[in-house]
């Protein structure tokens, strides 16, 4: 198992419910995968640098996991089927240090 941050924009034309359940429904994913939710930060709404499929904002969600490769293939598969997803991107953190 290793550690991941997956940052996902959700279509920003929904509710503040839908956007909750599609959230939820991703970290039941990864639970079902074999995988640990470590932390869920909902950034909110914000507005993009450009347009994306003819939208100008977003739900930012970024949420730190732990799962097998094999379970995060399945977590991209999914993500990349959900409608209400606009993007996602999976990254491997580096160590983080506390500053002095």
């Amino acid at each position: 198992m290793r550690t991941y941050e997956l940052m996902m924009i959700t279509n920003g034309s929904l509710d503040d419910a839908a956007v909750s359940s599609s959230v939820d429904r991703f970290t039941k994913l990864i639970a079902d995968q074999g995988g640990t939710v470590d932390r869920v930060d909902h950034w909110g709404k914000r507005q993009f640098a450009y347009e994306i499929q003819h939208m100008n904002e977003g739900y930012y969600t970024v949420v730190d996991l732990q799962i097998s490769s094999e379970g995060l293939l399945e977590l991209e598969r999914q993500l990349r089927l959900a409608d209400e997803i606009v993007r996602h991107k999976v990254v491997r953190p580096g160590v983080r240090t506390k500053r002095v």
